[in-house]
């Protein structure tokens, strides 16, 4: 654990830089898919390469497969499910035309984890680090809600379900993790991926076939494309696993907002939009958010 002030920053870049690339694959899928199909791409084609992971890691390591106990299964099902409900959620905000405002609100993500790591996992956070996640929490919120956007109470109830949500998945992860007592974070975190995986994997074929056989069908025929966003998504959640094993699951969810700034260069330097004031503002915000949470780290 002496390492982990160096290496889970690290895992979590490597993760938003991987999802980054999954979610750029998913949007291609989704006019082919719709957008359920292509969210369940990165269970149903993420799932062989976690136990690929899974694989490598038993041999390297030359470990047996972790044993597993009832407090396992409930942090690893719980957390997959509450993934899944946050889909569920921001997929109900996408016809909302707020949206906006819902984003604003999922990215109070981290504040939530913080929260729910305290009273779940008794991850306590010193004063410098719960003042970086608000810090760098605002500076998002300030960012995506633009002058005029229309409130609500759908909207807000949606955004602030799918933080939640995605917030819980967090924790319950690493809750997992840490329920395995293993000396080895490696095996800790790519043992609770490959479980989960599978789990979502076949909850959400079971609902498609049930519900949609022909998206289910669709995403098969698509299998080419399907590979290269189930094994980016693989690979961004290995990472994020190895980071929830070393750091909590707010301080990682933090760092992650990095994203935003990604985008907000993209949006700079490839497609040549100003920046406006206020997102200039929450840019500032958000680095220094950031810079606080690494050096109070």
């Amino acid at each position: 654990m002496a390492d982990a002030s160096v290496l889970w920053p690290v895992f979590t870049m490597i993760a938003a830089a991987a999802q980054t690339v999954r979610n750029a694959t998913q949007r291609d899928l989704t006019q082919k898919l719709g957008t359920v199909g292509a969210t369940h791409i990165r269970f149903l084609f993420g799932f062989p390469f976690a136990i690929v992971f899974l694989a490598v890691a038993l041999a390297v390591l030359a470990q047996p497969v972790p044993t597993t106990s009832l407090l396992f299964w409930v942090w690893a099902i719980g957390a997959a499910l509450a993934q899944i409900a946050a889909t569920a959620l921001m997929l109900a905000a996408m016809t909302e035309r707020s949206f906006v405002v819902v984003y604003a609100y999922i990215k109070t993500e981290p504040v939530q984890a913080a929260l729910f790591g305290l009273v779940f996992l008794g991850d306590h956070l010193t004063p410098v680090l719960a003042a970086a996640i608000l810090i760098a929490t605002v500076g998002v919120v300030v960012m995506a809600l633009k002058p005029g956007a229309a409130f609500g109470l759908r909207p807000t109830l949606l955004g602030i379900g799918a933080g939640g949500m995605f917030a819980l998945s967090a924790v319950g992860f690493r809750g997992a993790i840490l329920s395995l007592g293993l000396s080895s974070y490696l095996m800790g975190a790519t043992f609770t991926l490959a479980v989960s995986l599978v789990v979502q994997a076949a909850l959400l074929s079971i609902y498609l076939g049930v519900r949609s056989p022909d998206v289910l069908r669709s995403i098969v025929a698509a299998w080419r494309p399907s590979l290269v966003a189930g094994f980016m998504g693989a690979l961004a959640s290995q990472f994020w696993f190895l980071a929830f094993a070393l750091a909590t699951a707010a301080s990682v969810r933090t760092l992650a907002l990095v994203e935003v700034l990604f985008a907000q260069g993209v949006s700079r330097f490839v497609f040549k939009q100003p920046v406006l004031l206020r997102e200039a503002v929450g840019i500032v915000l958000v680095v220094a958010g950031v810079a606080l949470l690494l050096y109070g780290s």
